[in-house]
């Protein structure tokens, strides 16, 4: 889960290369180091703590010169964060540098292997056993760089992606990858190698994007070769041109890049039903749906494979899709799916979602689905990520890149492509009346604009947030499309704030969680009028009568609630099926300010990373 940065070319690394990490910090963020070259000697610096630590010990420790660069932002796996383990890291000779995203699981072998040859080593990571296993094939047969880096992943097990440098060749770079993320930045006489395109984006729209086993050597003012790692054949470049701008990874005047990405939900929204959702002429289009429509028709069940948020998306599509369609669906945690030995028919289909579509526990749920015969279906917001090259068919949302490790509009955009879906399944199995089927996307419509009035309980959030942000615990409820939102809810204040939450089906209250609730203890009800709300009411009685502080999402001009409720937030009404596109919006906010109160770091939270790329 960690980022990587490189450049060779004609311009100073140093600038290119800072702001790359200082871009991919959300993929990781306990420690940061880079290595130059200036054509003579080469500069290491790393550290512990954050890119702005690193660029400030660069500033007195390194002259920041040189036009060959890499670097790296580090989610530890193997070894504690600190100055040592900071990557990268170089072979014993002092002549290969490496920087590495993945985790090398065969690692404690090849070690041992390794110090019984004469190899030492000085840190805790898997990584200094890769770069002088390189090392290690290179000198046994006096092998060229690239050559010895394929005999060496060839012998490894796990992922990886990868920039090998040699000091005695200094014209070039060696990258590969497996199943980590890599893009390769084309530019005049230049390359840029990341985890993803954001740190050059202002340099050029050009990018080639690995696949599995592949391998590329970079090298200065010539053409790259792109190989197969385990049979050394050629690969024809793919060059893509990028789908974001420089203007999307910038914070836009907010004091965080969640509270951008908040904010930026009605936009996502409807850019994500744009050209699909034809509420005049009652039609949804969506290319990946129509070409594989009979799929869908003659599926006996549904699979939904998923990890966090996206698992969240994936429960309330289980809700939408068995109501329109009335198809069976499951919903799976990818991270569980492959190991338990799930039954996979041929008849089924899986639906795997994910926002970077590089989660390593979805792809591998991808692989084993694809192996029993099932029809794979993706859902994810970055184009030519691995899930949208390892699915048969798929979607895209276009929330646009999501900075904040804390996932807000890839939730809602999830949601919108997935009741998409539920409808236009329906509407093919003919299982939603005409009435109801065009009500519903004229509905869905307006989603957006009833986010923008959603958006405007902003400083109510605040309020609250202000009462409980010292709060030790805080449950979420919620019933039937609300209690998968409920769980978010939760998710949100834990993963930001720190406080320990759990979310719940309203009614599960009684079988537990009710021997929590005191005066001390907040509660959130998700209650709008649609739906179970008289049940929801009498929950709120059993809360109100323990003594619980009730924080209630309500519909506009509700009463009842309102008068049980020590604190309540209002938002527009919708259909009970879409209701989670608004309910959500006021937790996020909620979440967003007692993170800030609490002086939290709300876009780069505490042992956590935005791609989970690792198992």
């Amino acid at each position: 889960m960690c980022g990587i940065v490189g450049y060779i070319g004609y311009r100073e690394a140093f600038p290119i290369v800072i702001k790359g990490l200082k871009r991919l910090e959300y993929r990781g963020y306990d420690s940061a180091g880079l290595m130059l070259f200036d054509g003579s000697n080469l500069k290491v610096c790393k550290t512990k703590g954050k890119v702005t630590d690193l660029e400030e010990l660069c500033s007195t420790h390194i002259t920041p010169n040189g036009t060959i660069g890499m670097g790296h932002t580090r989610w530890a796996t193997h070894g504690v964060p600190n100055d040592v383990n900071s990557h990268p890291h170089v072979s014993n000779s002092g002549n290969l540098v490496i920087i590495h995203n993945g985790i090398i699981e065969n690692y404690e072998p090849l070690k041992k292997e390794l110090i019984n040859r004469g190899y030492v080593f000085h840190s805790d990571t898997d990584t200094e056993v890769l770069v002088n296993l390189i090392e290690d094939v290179q000198k046994k047969d006096n092998l060229k760089l690239g050559k010895a880096v394929q005999i060496a992943l060839n012998q490894v097990v796990g992922a990886y992606a990868i920039c090998v440098f040699d000091k005695q060749k200094p014209n070039e770079i060696i990258v590969a990858r497996l199943g980590s993320p890599l893009a390769i930045g084309v530019g005049e006489n230049e390359y840029f190698i990341a985890s993803d395109a954001s740190p050059f984006i202002e340099y050029t729209s050009n990018a080639i994007y690995l696949e599995d086993e592949e391998m590329a050597i970079v090298r200065m003012n010539k053409s790259l070769k792109i190989r197969k790692i385990k049979d050394d054949s050629l690969v024809d470049p793919y060059v893509q041109e990028l789908q974001m701008n420089l203007e999307q990874i910038e914070k836009g005047g907010f004091d965080h890049f969640m509270l951008k990405e908040i904010f930026e939900q009605p936009n996502v929204i409807k850019d994500t039903y744009r050209g699909r959702l034809h509420a005049n002429t009652g039609l949804i289009q969506m290319a990946g749906i129509e070409d594989n429509i009979e799929k869908f028709l003659n599926a006996d069940r549904i699979l939904i494979v998923a990890c966090g948020t996206s698992w969240h998306a994936g429960l309330v599509a289980e809700y939408i899709i068995e109501e329109f369609t009335r198809i069976p669906v499951e919903v799976e945690y990818a991270s569980e799916f492959r190991y338990r030995n799930p039954i996979i028919n041929k008849g089924d289909v899986v639906i795997a979602i994910s926002q970077s579509g590089e989660t390593a526990d979805t792809l591998a749920a991808i692989k084993l689905a694809k192996e029993r015969g099932a029809f794979v279906f993706g859902v994810c917001n970055v184009v030519g990520s691995s899930i949208s090259r390892e699915t048969h068919a798929g979607a895209y949302t276009h929330a646009g890149p999501e900075i904040g490790v804390a996932s807000t509009k890839a939730f809602t955009t999830q949601i919108t492509v997935l009741t998409m879906i539920a409808l236009r399944i329906a509407k093919a199995k003919g299982t939603l009346s005409t009435s109801d089927f065009h009500r519903y996307l004229q509905e869905l419509e307006l989603i957006p604009e009833k986010v923008v009035e959603a958006l405007q309980t902003n400083e109510k959030a605040k309020e609250i947030a202000a009462t409980f942000k010292d709060s030790h615990n805080c449950l979420y409820l919620g019933r039937g499309y609300n209690f998968p939102v409920a769980l978010e809810g939760a998710l949100k204040l834990k993963e930001i704030s720190y406080i320990h939450a759990e979310g719940y089906p309203a009614a599960e209250m009684k079988h537990g969680p009710i021997a929590l609730i005191d005066e001390h203890m907040p509660v959130v009800v998700i209650a709008p009028k649609l739906g179970h709300y008289d049940k929801v009411v009498s929950n709120i009685q059993e809360i109100k009568s323990r003594s619980g502080k009730i924080i209630a999402i309500v519909t506009k001009g509700d009463t009842q609630v309102r008068d049980l409720a020590d604190y309540v937030i209002e938002i527009p009404e919708t259909a009970d099926a879409l209701s989670p596109l608004i309910t959500t919006i006021p937790l996020q906010l909620l979440s967003y300010y007692i993170a800030v109160m609490r002086d939290c770091n709300v876009d780069q939270p505490r042992n956590l990373a935005k791609s989970v790329t690792v198992e």
